[in-house]
């Protein structure tokens, strides 16, 4: 009698009695599996004694002719508890899945035992420990796939003994050592994913290159050094090779061109060196090809260009020479990056004419001539960056065709004539930079419908006529640069309308008086070199051949200025006694009003007032770190002010303050909370924001006042914020992670739009790798935590990414991210769970209006993208921003996608793409 015929007939008299209804298998389900999970959500609710079979359990599917078990697939139900081996008692087990739980002990050697198993699938969960290395022994297995958990040690050696494996997934582990040469062994593996994983310095084996059924080779991020073996060029069946964020150095082999499969290369972020190799024609396949970031040399093959590529990125490296005029074969290219090389000559005329062009920077180079006319032959551009090069000519009309052109950086060229009148019609327009170069004329009539412009910056040209009044109807521009120009006329008294972070009017012809708003000295350096310009200052408006009266005046101002002074100095002195004396409020902030405060803007108000609105009266929030004041200032400007505690005369720095002057005093984007200015000694320390007026979205939607955002504000709310928070992912320099991202910190102005606040933990990276940067603790807010971020403490822009799905879903849902209702569960989990039981319509708040639901949904989906349990899975904040605005245009944008192969954004190499972006260290 075999071991397993006897475990079972002892297991039939055991639970004869329990299980009278339920056959052998359903009772080792029941009284065995389940009793060992903890099941908060109640998905295993369906498991009872009262059926014959569990073949219609939740996650079980049995075989059709035996009815025996042959898939147990619990995944995403969230059970706590060990891995239950007992499952392996079940003969005609062939699946089991319990990906994305929080299945928490070491995986026992007992799990060889599942003899029948051809897919095993425990990725996303709590597994610590060593990975057995009997799991070879089980003989039919095709897919293991054990990423995303807390494994350590080596990848056993005796993995090469699989014989039928075709996937082999142990991405984002805490592995160490190196790669085993025997893994070379499994001769039918299509899939090897190792990315993300700590091990020691060393070299791709040469091995691997006898995996001729191989289609994914993904080895991001691993610490790999060494040159790349050219035994890869016998994987002829290799559809995706990822071997960025590594130390690999020497030249691409020429091997490579073997590759007949290709589809992408993705090599960025290495040291590799040399020239390309030729031969590149032969991958006719080939779809996306990034080397960003190495230092490679030489010209730009031509056969290159002769692919039909979607992605071509070449940039950060020392390429020279011209651009292939053939680039333009490409029926496909819809983004070419080659900024940061040294490049010349002219970009091909006939650049965009026959492919849908989207992404266009080449910055930073020696690029000469004509800007293309064909760029929007398509309509399909939206980033057009060719800063810091020699173009020449005028800026084509035919550009005003680009309807969804977003980004515009044309600084430092020789570009001449005018901005074209068509631009007005540039609805979409984010920004506009075309500063040192040589344009003349007006602006443009119309700039009006420029709604969303937040940078405009025609500095150092020869622009000549008035200010538009209608510049003061841009409302969410927040950086003008008009300096170093001819302009003339007045000030347009409109632009008070604006609430810029940057203004500079500088060294143009203006003359007349300076609006109410700007005649004050905290502007002064905004309006210099305009002679005829006049305000209270006499350094800026000097009068020249005054009247002895006028020297009378001067020289009886000089006396009392004087006096003033002196007035001062005593006063303060009196208050510095009494203060050692006795100190009350009142002492304490006239002391601080005395002492200088850091600015990080043109302070349209006085700081010196501050301190005396700092009363109980005015308190409109409060915590751990100490209040929040609204204060309103002499000429109407409302302000917030965070003021943290003492203690003991020293304030600790645990509750961000460096962490939020070092990162909102160098940012500014519109979607961001405007930091005016700050002060710190050892007594005190002050923050002075722009005030909200509507407070937090958590406010709004939790606190009784959700009736006031029906869904377009709500829609609008999440853009604003996904702009926010894609600036500082992909436009600051270097990247920004915010790491508390949630409802409370996302503020509203009176305009219903949105501004992401306090960065109190925020995390400037200089060097992230694609593991992102570990902590020493966890930064952030239960029910919007990653999920690997609380066992690794990983810290990368997807942990970001995964609390803006969940403040997405609070906006669909209304429900906060731990609401009592749901038990053990968050907003994730209960969301997640009531779509598969019950359907989406469940989880929409009810008093949204219903003939937005498909919108809703679409939103939705983007959410549960953005909360993946996989961060390989969540889309990067500039793609999170693109599928919500497509959301608006219905329409989506499109997708590079591909079987078996790995989101192709991971580890965002668009992130080290920043060479002419606007960067908080420009400013």
């Amino acid at each position: 009698m075999s071991q397993t015929r006897f475990l079972f007939l002892v297991f039939c008299s055991t639970y004869f009695h329990l299980t009278h209804s339920l056959n052998l298998e359903g009772g080792l389900l029941l009284q065995q599996v389940k009793h060992s999970l903890t099941d908060p959500s109640q998905s295993l609710s369906s498991w009872n004694d009262q059926d014959d079979t569990p073949c219609n359990w939740a996650g079980i599917k049995c075989d059709p002719s035996t009815r025996r078990v042959n898939s147990v697939d619990l995944s995403n139900f969230q059970l706590e508890g060990p891995f239950s081996t007992l499952l392996c008692r079940l003969p005609s087990l062939s699946n089991l899945s319990l990906s994305n739980n929080f299945i928490n002990s070491s995986l026992s050697v007992d799990i060889s035992r599942c003899r029948n198993l051809k897919l095993l699938n425990l990725s996303q969960n709590l597994i610590v420990g060593r990975i057995p290395d009997t799991l070879s022994r089980i003989p039919n297995l095709r897919i293991l796939d054990l990423s995303g958990n807390n494994f350590s040690g080596e990848i056993p050696a005796s993995f090469g003994e699989f014989r039928r494996l075709k996937t082999l997934n142990l991405v984002n582990n805490f592995l160490n050592g190196s790669i085993p040469i025997s893994l070379g062994n499994i001769s039918r593996l299509k899939e090897l994913r190792l990315a993300c994983n700590s091990f020691s310095p060393s070299q791709i084996p040469s091995q691997l290159g006898n995996l001729t059924s191989l289609e994914v080779l993904y080895l991001s991020g691993c610490n790999l050094k060494g040159s790349i073996p050219d035994s890869l060029s016998r994987l002829t069946r290799l559809q995706n090779l990822e071997l960025s964020y590594n130390k690999l150095t020497g030249s691409i082999p020429n091997s490579l061109i073997e590759l007949k499969s290709i589809l992408q290369i993705q090599l960025y972020q290495n040291s590799l060196s040399g020239e390309l190799p030729s031969g590149l024609s032969n991958l006719t396949k080939l779809l996306r090809f990034d080397i960003s970031k190495n230092e490679l040399i030489g010209t730009i093959p031509e056969e290159l260009c002769g692919l039909q590529l979607e992605s071509l990125k070449l940039s950060e490296n020392r390429f020279e020479g011209s651009l292939p005029t053939n680039i333009t074969r490409s029926t496909n290219l819809y983004e070419l990056k080659l900024f940061n090389n040294k490049i010349t000559g002219s970009l091909p005329s006939e650049l965009g004419k026959n492919s849908p062009l989207q992404i266009l920077d080449v910055s930073y180079n020696g690029f000469s001539g004509d800007i293309p006319s064909h760029l929007c032959e398509n309509g399909a551009l939206t980033d057009l960056i060719l800063s810091y090069n020699s173009f020449s000519g005028e800026i084509p009309e035919s550009l005003g065709k680009c309807q969804s052109l977003y980004r515009v950086r044309l600084t430092h060229n020789n570009i001449s004539g005018t901005i074209p009148w068509t631009w007005v019609k540039l609805v979409e327009l984010d920004t506009l930079d075309l500063n040192d170069n040589e344009l003349s004329g007006d602006i443009p009539v119309g700039i009006q419908g420029w709604k969303k412009l937040t940078e405009l910056n025609l500095a150092n040209n020869r622009f000549s006529g008035e200010i538009p009044d209608e510049i003061g109807s841009l409302l969410v521009l927040n950086y003008l640069d008009l300096s170093g120009n001819n302009f003339s006329g007045e000030i347009p008294p409109e632009m008070q309308n604006l609430k810029l972070n940057f203004l500079n009017l500088s060294n143009n012809r203006l003359s007349g008086d300076l609006p109410p708003l700007y005649a004050n000295r905290n502007y002064r350096n905004c309006f210099v070199g305009n002679p005829g310009l006049c305000g209270n200052f006499p350094d800026l408006c000097p009068r020249v051949g005054g009247s002895k009266k006028q020297g009378n005046f001067w020289i009886l101002l000089a006396i009392f200025v004087t006096a003033g002074i002196g007035l001062i100095v005593g006063i303060v002195l009196f208050c510095w006694k009494y203060r050692a004396v006795k100190k009350n409020k009142k002492e304490i902030a006239r002391e601080i009003a005395m002492s200088p405060w850091k600015e990080f803007h043109n302070l349209p108000f006085n700081v010196l007032e501050i301190m005396d609105c700092l009363d109980e009266n005015n308190v409109i929030g409060s915590g751990g770190s100490g209040e929040v004041y609204k204060v309103v200032l002499s000429k109407g400007e409302t302000v917030a002010v965070k003021k943290l505690y003492r203690g003991g005369g020293e304030i600790s720095d645990k509750y961000g303050f460096k962490a939020e002057v070092e990162t909102l005093g160098k940012i500014r984007h519109k979607n961001i909370v405007r930091l005016w200015c700050c002060y710190d000694t050892v007594d005190c320390k002050l923050l002075v924001y722009e005030y909200m007026p509507n407070g937090s979205l958590g406010d709004l939607l939790h606190g009784g006042k959700g009736g006031l955002l029906d869904w377009p504000k709500r829609y609008q709310i999440a853009l604003d914020a996904a702009l926010g928070l894609s600036y500082l992912h992909h436009d600051c320099v270097p990247p920004i992670f915010h790491r508390d991202v949630k409802s409370n910190n996302i503020l509203i102005d009176g305009e219903f739009r949105a501004r992401v606040g306090d960065f109190g933990v925020a995390k400037v990276v200089a060097v992230a790798g694609p593991g992102g940067v570990s902590m020493s603790a966890i930064a952030g807010t239960p029910g919007y935590i990653a999920p690997e971020y609380a066992y690794t403490l990983r810290v990368n822009e997807k942990s970001d990414i995964y609390s803006f799905g969940v403040v997405i879903l609070e906006l669909v849902t209304g429900r906060r991210p731990n609401d009592p209702d749901f038990g053990e569960k968050d907003l994730v989990k209960w969301v997640s769970t009531t779509i598969d039981q019950k359907g989406i319509d469940h989880v929409i708040e009810d008093t949204l209006e219903s003939k937005y639901k498909e919108e809703i949904r679409k939103i939705l989906k983007i959410g549960l993208r953005c909360t993946a349990a996989l961060p390989i899975n969540r889309p990067p904040m500039e793609e999170v921003v693109k599928l919500l605005q497509g959301v608006s245009a219905d329409k989506s944008p499109t997708e590079f996608t591909g079987m078996g192969r790995a989101p192709l954004n991971y580890y965002q190499g668009e992130a080290s793409d920043q060479a002419g972006k606007f960067s908080p260290d420009y400013q």
